[in-house]
């Protein structure tokens, strides 16, 4: 697929449907150029909620949109469903898994980050991560699957075993993991078995290190851990796994019995750097100049979780939304400024908003810096804020209802087990 130039316009090829890939197409809509977004995916995921479709509390067709809808009205865009599997420099040249390929004069790399198991990669087949649809759902059929299982087990030990979730990772989808499976479990379901008292389930919410929401103030962390505890979850801080397998969990000499295991400890950014042979940090993210430029290559940018950028103090900025989409729209008004001949705007600055994570259907944290809030002021915050950045009004108002039903009943509604083998 080679892509000469159309009308002699620019061409920019953005891979990535994610919220930094998403923003950069979006806030180059009335430039001069012509656009190629390409995704190994046809949808946009709004990830800061996947966790809620992960646990019963939204559809999956809540949180996220065809990416082919959100741009159906700028003709300059054309999408392309394929997987992106290196890039050729040289030649200006986007190389995609079935061969073909697409040529570009401005490229940007919005591939996003994957899951980490710190060199343990066997552990995933047994600890699933979270980062797409086909994570939650999968992970959604576990979660009630287990509790099917228990029931209709007459080995007190099989039901215990089917009813211990570990989450692994105490950040903040950890954390929002853990008080929903704990509310599911001991507020929700108890009326809807028989044979089983769902409020007997063990949610272990692990950490290596010494305190969970590490990122925040803390004084936000300690309630944090307090809310959660108030929910049923077990917090084990300082213990690290050393194992994850069939039969569960292994955190040195003790062993857990459990059936369920959630990774929510780390994520390695994705390929993207290798492609074009740029140096990364740790995480696999790519070092970038401050513009957001890769070096020696200043027509390829880096933005979102595969970059490595830092605040003005010198911290790394976090891979969250807010940050993503900030350098969406800095390198389109780069793009821009480079079309158009005019100068170029100043060196990307972010700009942190603030953190928020939920502790539970009625509780949250807020840390905006010398404002921090908690309890159930910091949970409408955090809802309103969540459903400000929602793409559409008729998402937004599925989410606000889906909320509000869950809120007022105390029921969740996305509790169908979809099976994922056919054959079965």
């Amino acid at each position: 697929m080679n892509n000469p130039p159309k009308n002699g316009r620019h061409h920019v090829v953005v891979v990535g449907g994610g919220f930094a890939g998403v923003q950069c197409v979006k806030s180059l809509k009335s430039a001069n150029v012509r656009i190629t977004l390409i995704d190994q995916r046809n949808h946009h995921l709004f990830q800061p909620l996947l966790y809620q479709a992960a646990t019963t509390i939204l559809a999956p067709s809540e949180i996220a949109w065809p990416l082919r809808q959100l741009f159906r009205d700028n003709p300059d865009v054309t999408t392309i469903m394929a997987r992106v599997t290196g890039v050729e420099t040289s030649m200006c040249r986007v190389h995609l898994a079935d061969g073909q390929s697409v040529t570009y004069d401005t490229l940007v790399l919005a591939t996003g980050a994957r899951h980490s198991y710190f060199g343990n990669d066997a552990w995933e087949a047994h600890a699933p991560g979270l980062k797409t649809l086909e994570d939650a759902t999968a992970i959604r059929r576990k979660i009630l699957t287990a509790f099917e299982t228990a029931e209709k087990s007459e080995d007190p030990e099989v039901q215990r075993a089917h009813m211990t979730f570990a989450i692994i990772g105490a950040g903040p989808t950890g954390v929002e993991l853990a008080g929903v499976i704990a509310e599911l479990a001991h507020r929700i379901l108890p009326r809807e078995f028989r044979n089983i008292d769902t409020r007997k389930a063990r949610v272990l919410l692990i950490e290596a290190g010494p305190e969970l929401l590490a990122a925040y103030p803390e004084a936000l962390s300690a309630y944090a851990k307090a809310a959660v505890s108030r929910l049923g979850v077990e917090v084990l801080l300082g213990q690290p796994v050393t194992a994850c397998h069939a039969d569960g969990i292994d955190m040195g000499e003790t062993g857990i019995s459990c059936k369920t295991i959630i990774w929510a400890a780390g994520v390695q950014a994705s390929a993207a750097a290798d492609w074009i042979g740029m140096d990364c940090d740790r995480a696999g993210r790519a070092l970038v100049n401050p513009d957001l430029t890769a070096h020696e290559h200043d027509n390829v940018f880096v933005i979102g979780d595969t970059a490595a950028v830092s605040d003005k103090s010198g911290n790394p900025v976090p891979g969250i939304a807010p940050a993503a989409k900030q350098m969406g729209a800095y390198v389109a008004k780069v793009i821009r400024h480079r079309v158009e001949g005019t100068a170029p705007p100043v060196l990307f600055a972010y700009r942190h908003a603030g953190s928020l994570a939920t502790l539970g259907r009625r509780e949250a944290i807020a840390d905006f810096g010398r404002l921090k809030m908690k309890g159930a002021i910091a949970w409408w915050v955090w809802g309103i804020a969540h459903i400000f950045f929602l793409i559409g009004a008729r998402s937004r108002i599925a989410v606000a209802w889906s909320w509000l039903w869950s809120y007022v009943t105390g029921q969740n509604s996305a509790r169908i087990i979809t099976v994922a083998d056919k054959s079965k």
